[in-house]
């Protein structure tokens, strides 16, 4: 007699099958395509159409993946949750009970009182078939309990044979690397206190190498913005296992008595249409959220690479002035205006405005400004802070660190800074002030919020304090945010370092990296919108020669670049030459005409064969309009570059493709196609995408933006 219930989840073509007994947790029979609205007759021939054996069965090993495997269900892989109390493993035995409260989210209360511990697990499937997962563990016994981890995992077929993994270092983010599935259990870590710029940032189990457009793809990220851990198991007897959880270190999470420990969200993105299918469900999913920002994003910029360290208000009130003269709406003033801040070794945590460079204060700028019509920004770093510092001085036990690491040994301290113990409330109370404060009294739509160092030894009363860390982070931003309606955060992390969903729930928007190189930007913001859409991602043009490769491109690439974010400029503007500016303008215009699709379409990554290409568009919700970038990274392998096949389009459609050179006219060699000249070419959808388009020799690294419209 068959005594299983079953859970069916359904949205956007997304389905999870549950199948639950009388003891124990519900295990995930399906997750992947949608199955249509079954019958409580299907599900049972379903569970024995896709069972492995019949009871009593001979093998002691999990056939279905639990929501939570560990050993008592026969599972050698990794376990889902490993928790000790005084010192001695916990074994649950579960006895759960389901509550769905529609047709795409559930919640599974699971309770064993032999161990004096409960688990709720919500899972919803979110807008674009995004399934969202994350668990609660309670202690209702009476002595403590310790928690190693608490991972969320979903199955993938055993027909996903390969691996994707990132990696990266400081302005090269998110480098993606493709193996063939290893076998047993595969664990990715980041232990950095942050994201870092080597952050696993997304998993992914794939038929075949992922490809852009085709294949089915299964992917997992964690919004968490500090140590994280990715895994899989790839086990002989067992369903392969995709999943992810915070990285805690011992001792971190101990839960007294009623007690509770909530893990980081962990959302799995499922796909039959390649890496865009994976994309598309992630920026659906976000762009259904209340908070999403909504209005038209500013065009900015931003000071830093302007001027650095060396402030002078005449000069900063000139770059404002030029600024609003090509176009820009929100400028936003970087590093070194608080107290003793000439260089990056003093003054982080004393958020006064240093009256030697600013006798004045800010606010003749700030007023400029917003009497020019641009938004006002201002750069802080809220949880760090110098030695040499007035609050670090008064402060000493405010810092997060082994005492016997400050001062750091030399070459340990990157950039001369710590990290303040934004757990304890009086430090948290000190930054929340001094940042409110100057919010309000400046007017500040706008924080650069930075983060530039890992969190070393971090020590909270005496045990790990990285997880309280982030929390109270977390708070500050929120509480910040809610003191002043409408202020917009911008996170930064040296760059890329804290991208992640976690800290995106709070802020609007991120830096994709340090690099302004348009050929390393090419890839770092291709792997960045595989999660996030392109509205959240600052992407700017900088100076050639760029300041973190050395590497001088086209201003035109530049631009094509930038164009494909959250738009701006990390440049200064006052030493560009009158072409430069003139064409500075025309893009500011464009980016003004374009925004409206760019930041709310559909993103496409047509498959290229050439390693030297990069081909990337976005096509409106209505089909109407698109439009590609094409690049290149190297000089193409072949003088007849390959046709580039323009994806996503409405094939019974009629498209006018056109290039827009108000960002600068490329440079190509001897192939110039008829079509690039004064007389565009007019063709259905449906051979734009199979037959494609025949693009102009790009011998050096160059860009074009395709301006495709419904005829």
């Amino acid at each position: 007699m068959n005594t299983a219930t079953w859970t069916l989840l359904r949205r956007d073509g997304v389905a999870l099958v549950l199948a639950h007994g009388e003891t124990g947790l519900p295990a995930v029979l399906h997750w992947g395509a949608d199955l249509g609205p079954l019958t409580a007759t299907d599900l049972v021939h379903f569970e024995r159409a896709t069972s492995r054996q019949t009871a009593p069965g001979t093998l002691d090993a999990a056939w279905r993946l639990p929501l939570v495997p560990q050993d008592s269900d026969g599972w050698s892989g990794r376990p889902g949750l490993l928790a000790t109390r005084e010192g001695r493993p916990v074994y649950p035995r579960w006895t759960t009970t389901v509550e769905q409260s529609d047709e795409a989210s559930a919640r599974f209360t699971a309770i064993d009182e032999n161990t004096g511990l409960a688990l709720l697990t919500r899972v919803d499937i979110g807008a674009g078939g995004l399934v969202l997962l994350d668990h609660e563990l309670r202690n209702t016994g009476e002595a403590p309990i310790d928690v190693a981890w608490l991972e969320a995992a979903l199955p993938v077929p055993k027909t996903a044979d390969h691996l994707t993994t990132f990696a990266g270092r400081w302005s090269r983010e998110k480098t993606p690397l493709t193996t063939p599935m290893p076998r047993g259990t595969t664990v990715r870590e980041s232990r950095r206190g942050r994201g870092g710029h080597d952050t696993p940032w997304v998993t992914l189990a794939s038929e075949g190498a992922p490809r852009n457009r085709h294949g089915e793809v299964w992917a997992v990220h964690l919004g968490w913005s500090a140590d994280v851990r990715h895994r899989t198991d790839r086990i002989t007897e067992h369903v392969t296992a995709l999943g992810a959880g915070e990285l805690l270190r011992p001792g971190e999470i101990r839960l007294a008595s009623g007690a509770s420990y909530r893990t980081p969200k962990a959302y799995f993105s499922w796909s039959a249409a390649g890496l865009d299918g994976v994309a598309e469900r992630f920026h659906t999913w976000m762009r259904s959220r209340p908070q999403h920002p909504s209005g038209p994003r500013p065009l900015v910029l931003n000071t830093w690479e302007a001027v650095y360290f060396d402030h002078d208000p005449a000069y900063l009130e000139r770059l404002a002035r030029r600024a609003a003269e090509v176009g820009v709406e929100r400028f936003v003033l970087d590093d070194g205006w608080f107290l003793g801040r000439r260089d990056d070794t003093a003054g982080l945590g004393d958020w006064e405005v240093d009256p030697v460079v600013w006798p004045e204060g800010l606010e003749p700028l700030a007023e400029l400004v917003h009497a020019l019509g641009m938004q006002f920004g201002l750069w802080f770093e809220p949880e760090m802070v110098s030695l040499d510092s007035d609050l670090a001085r008064a402060h000493p036990d405010w810092l997060l660190a082994n005492p016997a690491s400050v001062p750091s040994p030399e070459g340990l301290s990157f950039r001369t800074q710590y990290v303040l113990d934004l757990a304890n409330p009086e430090a948290f109370e000190h930054v929340r002030r001094q940042m409110s404060a100057l919010v309000g009294r400046l007017g500040i739509d706008f924080i650069k919020w930075d983060h530039n160092r890992d969190l070393v030894e971090a020590v909270h009363d005496g045990a790990p304090g990285t997880h309280a860390q982030t929390l109270a982070a977390y708070r500050l931003i929120e509480q910040i945010k809610s003191e002043h309606p409408g202020l917009e955060i911008e996170s930064c992390s040296s760059g890329g370092g804290r991208t992640d969903l976690g800290i995106l729930e709070r802020t609007d928007r991120v830096w994709a990296s340090d690099s302004n190189d348009p050929v390393e930007r090419q890839d770092i913001q291709r792997w960045t919108e595989l999660v996030l859409p392109p509205e959240l991602i600052g992407a700017h043009v900088g100076p050639s020669p760029a300041h973190s490769s050395g590497r001088s491109t086209a201003l035109s690439h530049r631009i094509a670049t930038s164009l494909q974010g959250s738009a701006g400029f990390e440049w200064d503007l006052l030493s560009c030459t009158e072409e430069e500016t003139e064409r500075i303008s025309e893009f500011a215009a464009l980016y003004k005409e374009l925004r409206g699709l760019l930041h709310t379409g559909t993103v496409v990554h047509p498959d290229a064969v050439d390693p030297a290409l990069r081909v990337r568009g976005v096509v409106a919700a209505d089909r109407s309009e698109a439009v590609f970038t094409v690049a290149t990274v190297a000089s193409p392998e072949d003088a007849l570059i390959e046709r580039l096949r323009l994806d996503g389009l409405d094939p019974e459609r009629r498209y006018t493709v056109r290039a827009r050179e108000e960002i600068g006219r490329a440079q190509w060699g001897w192939v110039t196609p008829s079509w690039l000249g004064d007389e565009p070419v007019t063709l259905p959808g449906r051979v734009l995408a199979e037959a494609g388009l025949q693009p102009p020799t790009l011998w050096q690294v160059q860009a074009l933006v395709l301006h495709l419209t419904a005829a």
